[in-house]
């Protein structure tokens, strides 16, 4: 965790709710964890190539995909946002 600019005591544990039209979006970026791109400076994106394969063993419809990745990539933003304020501190 320390190589991406987060602690233990970053996480938080309390409960979030998920809407049920983004589900199939938070199923398939949380099957995505481990396939972040990195550089020099730490985490620059999710590696796209990857997500056909994770989603279909994520069992997301291919009708799903095209506002799945629009909701990832929203997701991806945020956590590189953090990412970035965490490491300038």
């Amino acid at each position: 965790m320390a190589a991406w600019g987060f602690s233990f005591g970053d996480l938080e544990e309390e409960e979030i709710e998920v809407w049920p039209d983004i589900w199939p979006a938070f199923v398939l970026f949380e099957a995505m964890s481990t396939q972040w791109r990195v550089g020099m400076g730490g985490a620059i994106g999710l590696d796209y190539q990857t997500l056909p394969i994770v989603a279909k063993y994520s069992e997301i419809p291919d009708e799903q995909m095209p506002l799945a990745f629009t909701d990832i990539r929203v997701m991806e933003a945020e956590v590189l946002k953090k990412m970035s304020e965490a490491r300038d501190k």
